[in-house]
């Protein structure tokens, strides 16, 4: 009998290649997911004189640092606009296929390339990008990579990794009306800390993260790197099933068939051991913003900011008077107070067309008292959501409507926060400058932020859901 295994001990021992004494392990990597920051790893390559292993097995995207702004012009950023073509002329070279700045299927790295049914169960998966966590969802091993791991993927199609350990968090029950998975997911890094899965891959399971549709399951997994893990991931169900049907490079017919049969035995088995159990009760979340520097300086929209002055560890007190010092906050302040000067609407955690759709719920027939940015996740995205009108609700409340791309989540493409203003942002990271130089950022989900919009300060999205379905 074979000692009982989780979702991810399943995912390591099917990709393993070979060992070294020191305990890693070769991994086969199943996709590799590139985008214009990738140049470093292509020059060591060829430094190497080497090329690309398996370009069939990789795909690009412009996203990072592309404008999400007057697309039919040429990049004005000559530093951004070699980025661009050394990506283009780096595939056309290897062979690799791409999803260029022009082509109908461009977005975030994150949202393109699940929709377009390349993210499959049982994969794994890597990319130059830390929240590549995002394609657990659907029950990937996937996780970011650094600059010369991307030249060793393009040269070799494998990758040296020691095993994580295994963490398990649980959220059983029913989530209220107006908490969205980014709730959940703050809730848990809250919970966590910031290194709290610190060597850990995260698996997700519960009654409620099965109710959550893939766009949420893809916010939770993205957010898996904000609480220290390796990677996160949902073991793949009916709703993984049905969102993949019918996807472009997803299998078809038969094969379709085979391969649900074949991903519906990625599970943990019954009596799989965890070196971490941790469980929430969805009914006992609230809609979350955070209000300090990193994302686990979360609160329930009714709380107070902390106060320094009643931390008993003097490091807990030191760091919490320098964040609030940042971010502008009196200690004590309630967050429902807090006054707002933008929002941003997109980023590879909240940028999908249910994440849209949500915000529109709210902003429908309201203005907002602040301006905005809503940067859809792909070309597709930005279709769908322009033929449902969600676009003519955004450009009715006085927010701007732009392209798809990482846009104001990085702000290395020309969206930026201002210094010193303060931005409700459904992003994932309000590390200090992440937004631009000085900016500070308040994490939410989009139906929060569009409450944020409507009232001028972060507010909570409940009053403004009555009588509307979200």
């Amino acid at each position: 009998m074979s000692e009982p295994q989780t979702l991810f001990d399943k995912l390591w021992s099917s990709h393993e290649i070979a060992h070294r004494e020191d305990g890693a392990a070769l991994l086969w990597i199943d996709r590799h997911y590139i985008h214009e920051g990738s140049f470093h790893a292509f020059s060591q390559m060829k430094s190497r004189g080497r090329n690309v292993a398996e370009p069939g097995l990789t795909f690009g995207v412009a996203d990072h640092y592309v404008p999400t702004r007057h697309r039919d012009r040429d990049i004005a950023n000559a530093e951004i606009a070699a980025m661009v073509r050394n990506l283009t002329g780096n595939a056309a070279e290897a062979g690799v296929t791409l999803f260029g700045l022009n082509d109908p299927r461009q977005g975030i790295v994150h949202v393109v390339f699940p929709e377009q049914g390349l993210t499959l169960p049982g994969l794994s998966i890597v990319c130059g990008d830390s929240h590549t966590s995002t394609h657990g969802a659907f029950g990937a091993y996937a996780f970011g990579i650094g600059a010369s791991e991307v030249a060793h993927v393009l040269m070799t199609q494998t990758l040296w990794q020691k095993k994580p350990k295994r963490m398990r968090v649980t959220v059983d029950g029913a989530a209220l009306p107006g908490v969205a998975a980014k709730d959940i997911a703050l809730a848990i890094i809250a919970r966590l800390h910031s290194d709290g899965a610190q060597g850990h891959a995260i698996e997700y399971a519960g009654s409620a993260i099965a109710a959550l549709s893939m766009e949420g399951r893809m916010t939770l997994c993205n957010l898996s790197i904000e609480a220290g893990g390796r990677c996160g991931m949902v073991a793949p169900d009916a709703t993984t099933f049905a969102y993949l049907k019918d996807r472009p490079y997803a299998p078809k017919g038969a094969a379709f068939d085979r391969a649900t049969e074949a991903w519906s035995r990625l599970v943990s088995d019954t009596d799989a051991a965890f070196d971490s159990e941790v469980t929430l009760d969805a009914a006992a979340i609230a809609p979350i913003v955070t209000w300090g520097t990193t994302p686990d300086d979360a609160l329930p929209i009714d709380a107070a900011a902390p106060d320094p002055a009643r931390e008993t560890d003097a490091a807990r007190a030191s760091y919490v008077r320098e964040a609030l010092d940042y971010m502008g906050i009196a200690p004590g302040k309630k967050l429902n107070e807090i006054a707002i000067d933008r929002v941003f609407i997109g980023s590879c955690t909240n940028s999908r067309i249910e994440d849209l759709r949500a915000a529109a719920v709210v902003l429908d027939g309201r203005v907002s008292k602040v301006p905005g940015l809503v940067s859809p996740g792909s070309s597709s995205v930005k279709r769908q959501a322009e033929q449902e009108g969600l676009d003519r609700i955004f450009r009715a409340a006085g927010l701007e409507w732009a392209e798809s791309g990482c846009s104001m989540c990085v702000g290395i493409n020309g969206d930026v926060v201002p210094p010193g203003e303060r931005c409700a942002s459904t992003t994932n990271r309000n590390f200090r400058g992440r937004q631009g130089p000085g900016a500070r950022t308040h994490l939410m989900s989009p139906a929060m932020v569009a409450a944020a919009a409507v009232n001028g300060h972060l507010a909570d999205v409940r009053p403004l859901l009555a009588g509307r379905k979200l």
